[in-house]
């Protein structure tokens, strides 16, 4: 069946191509966004991509392969092609198939003390699946196969077929056995009960300790409630992905109060260790007395603990033990909360796979990693629980809007001959420290007095230098947290309205006033940096805020630049392009030409 005014074009690669000018096209959009990742969007046609890893994500939801392809035959111009729709129905199917459930526990005595060791079942569908993975070399020391026999208290029905198809394995192997079948293209359903940990009160308060009424939003209950379920099993882990500005330490703190239970909350540097600790204190009924740091700088335990990934996996010698990582494991833990997931190192990851029985949601803006671990993600703590599209938060003045700029210079003759007999990565650091930039810099402060601005890069030379033309503080990871704790306060309370910051201001910093961000460099084609930046000016304000990214004409800088520009393009903003010749290049702002723009709307 054909029809014409229908925004969706179907392609037999299962790619999904939206005509933004269509009638329904913002109807489609959201429609699609449980199951299809967004890919690009230009300014006519969105491309839309569904992968095993999007369906996954969409049937833990509850999202069921019918429902998929009925949202697709409903905003189709064209009939499906039969090999996306097959595609659809058996890739989904696998969710499922393999599920983890509660096995027995074995006591034994040793030296007069009791032994409890705890096994789980992997439970099959059918004979084939149970064939396959009995098969697998890489699986063969973590399996068993066994005879399933019910566990007292086992909540979770097996099917007859799947009592017959059955591993045992250790409860310590739960997370590893996940990500190796996920590289199986087998997806574990996780059906094990997980332990309550000690219980803690915690309330919301209704009026902020600053004085301030506090409401949660209907999206953040709507996102806590979406993690913790009913409490059973199969529910309390997964992935929250809210835009910067969104709230996501308030969605956090909701769980903590929906679950009253002992909680780590484990985060990217100390500053953001400090914030949250406010926010708990400000928002929640929580005291001083229940609350510890555990950083590099202090390393203290209670009921609600703040750690670094940097002090978790800190080791004295590259091939030892991680002596922190008992934080993780000795304490009766209810809840863990991995603020910034996407940055989750792979340390962390190890520890994550050994730590299932614990309730714990990661916390992102973005799931996009350059190493493609978002896998690792999935099966570890867990799937897509929860997501809303930065502009439609935007359209509902939760977040701020933004209009994004980048200004193009020329690299300085002095400079071509060195750039074309350098290698790779000395071509990238020639182009991005191109001291011009530092120039463009000063202008586009002095012409936005107004903004409170941060000027943003990675390599500490240049920031320096910038940081003395402007007269402006510089943080970078030398900065003494007192240092940088005081700094941003003083912005946050306007004595400074310009601030030099390295990468270290790329995560989990709360600066609500910020504007106006510049960039002059940038961690090569990094998407999720360049979205991190911007989320540094997504609290909601009254002004529009402006994000300029400083690239050198026809050079890797500028190739990186697209790179980075990648994830916002898709989540609908635009990039106005500025040739720079000279001051004047930035009279006309609103004349500049558009890519990337969403929906083909001129902002």
């Amino acid at each position: 069946m054909v029809n014409p005014e229908n925004p969706l074009v179907i392609q037999s690669d299962r790619s999904l191509m939206l005509d933004v000018h269509a009638p329904r096209a913002e109807e489609c959009r959201n429609a699609l966004i449980p199951f299809a990742e967004l890919e690009r969007s230009p300014e006519h046609w969105h491309t839309y991509k569904v992968t095993a890893l999007s369906l996954w994500n969409a049937a833990s939801a509850g999202f069921s392969a019918e429902k998929v392809i009925a949202v697709l035959e409903e905003f189709s111009r064209y009939e499906i092609p039969q090999v996306v729709s097959v595609w659809i129905q058996e890739t989904e199917e696998r969710f499922g198939k393999i599920r983890l459930v509660q096995g027995p526990v074995f006591k034994s005595e040793s030296k007069g003390t009791e032994i409890r060791e705890e096994f789980l079942y992997l439970v099959c569908a059918n004979h084939l699946i149970f064939r396959q993975i009995d098969h697998s070399n890489a699986l063969k020391k973590f399996l068993t196969p066994a005879n399933y026999e019910a566990p007292e208290d086992s909540t979770v029905s097996v099917s007859e077929d799947e009592k017959k198809f059955c591993f045992m394995l250790s409860l310590t192997d739960r997370g590893t056995i996940k990500q190796q079948l996920l590289a199986m293209n087998w997806p574990v359903k996780d059906d094990v009960p997980l332990i309550d940990g000690e219980h803690l009160d915690i309330e919301l308060r209704e009026t902020t300790l600053g004085g301030k009424k506090f409401e949660i939003r209907e999206y953040q209950k709507m996102a806590a409630q979406a993690l913790v379920g009913d409490k059973g099993p199969g529910t309390g882990f997964g992935t929250i992905v809210l835009p910067c500005g969104a709230g996501k330490t308030i969605v956090g703190m909701e769980i903590m109060s929906l679950l009253q239970t002992n909680t780590l909350v484990v985060t990217t540097n100390i500053t953001a260790v400090h914030q949250w600790i406010d926010e708990l204190l400000d928002k929640t009924s929580l005291t001083s007395d229940q609350i510890a740091e555990y950083t590099g700088e202090s390393k203290s335990i209670k009921p609600v603990t703040v750690a670094t990934y940097q002090v978790l996996t800190w080791r004295p010698d590259k091939e030892g033990p991680y002596p922190h990582f008992s934080l993780f494991r000795n304490n009766n833990w209810g809840l863990i909360i991995y603020d910034e997931v996407h940055m989750l190192p792979a340390p962390v990851f190890r520890v994550a796979a050994e730590i299932q029985a614990v309730r714990r949601v990661g916390l992102t803006a973005t799931l996009v990693r350059e190493d493609g671990c978002e896998g690792h993600v999935f099966s570890l703590v867990g799937p897509k629980r929860y997501d809303v599209p930065w502009k439609e938060l935007e359209k509902d003045r939760w977040i701020a809007s933004a209009e994004c700029v980048e200004v193009r210079i020329p690299l300085p003759e002095n400079l071509g001959l060195e750039y074309a007999d350098a290698t790779k990565r000395e071509q990238n650091k020639i182009a991005a420290t191109n001291p011009d930039k530092i120039k463009i810099a000063r202008e586009l402060v002095e012409r936005f007095p107004d903004d409170k601005i941060l000027v943003i890069g990675q390599y500490l030379d240049q920031l320096s230098e910038i940081a003395k033309v402007l007269e402006a503080p510089l943080i970078t990871g030398k900065t003494k947290t007192v240092e940088r704790d005081r700094i941003y306060d003083e912005f946050r309370q306007g004595k400074i309205s310009v601030l030099v910051v390295s990468k270290v201001a790329n995560f989990a910093i709360d600066l609500p006033d910020a504007s106006m961000a510049v960039e002059v460099s940038g961690t090569f084609g990094s998407r999720q940096e360049e979205a991190q930046r911007l989320g540094r000016l997504l609290r909601p304000k009254q002004r529009t805020a402006r994000f300029f990214t400083i690239v050198t004409r026809g050079t890797v800088d500028e190739d990186f630049g697209t790179k980075r520009q990648k994830f916002l393009g898709e989540q609908g903003y635009a990039y106005r392009i500025i040739r720079y010749v000279d001051e004047k290049s930035f009279d006309e702002l609103s004349e500049c030409a558009l890519i990337g723009h969403a929906g083909g709307d001129k902002k």
